[in-house]
């Protein structure tokens, strides 16, 4: 099972960040100019929030103001789950499962390092099994009868 550490190795460590006093629409239309489904909310470099198309589906709406008049601060989510770089592929897993998330921020020694999502750990563990898969084949057809 590959660390955290490994997955940003094969990844990268890039990660796409906005400021708390962002224009919500200006953090909108950058999750949609990368393909995104977060962005990270970083001041001074520090992590201080996530904001996610959840956020912005279900918080912008009860708000019941226009999205032109939002800042990122007004519907991010403060309390952030996040890793380390030692957690394993299985322990972020259970993580986002039982925290019903989907995006992992990675600090080490409390820098920000990266951002794992749910679906760079579905590929890792989809990768592992084609791998132990192919194991498998090899061995039952390599053995004499």
């Amino acid at each position: 099972m590959k660390t955290v550490r490994q997955l940003l190795e094969e990844k990268g460590h890039a990660v796409k960040g906005i400021a708390p006093d962002a224009p919500l629409i200006d953090a909108m239309q950058s999750m949609a100019d990368n393909n995104i489904g977060a962005l990270l909310v970083l001041q001074d470099k520090k992590l201080v929030g996530i904001l996610t198309e959840r956020d912005f589906s279900r918080k912008s709406y009860l708000m019941n103001r226009p999205v032109k008049d939002m800042q990122v601060r007004d519907i991010m989510t403060r309390q952030v789950v996040y890793v380390g770089p030692n957690y394993t592929n299985e322990d972020c897993m259970a993580l986002v499962t039982e925290m019903r998330v989907r995006h992992l921020p990675v600090l080490d020694n409390d820098e920000l390092i990266g951002l794992i999502s749910i679906g760079d750990l579905v590929k890792d563990t989809i990768s592992e099994h084609q791998f132990m898969i192919q194991q498998l084949v090899r061995y039952i057809y390599s053995t004499p009868e």
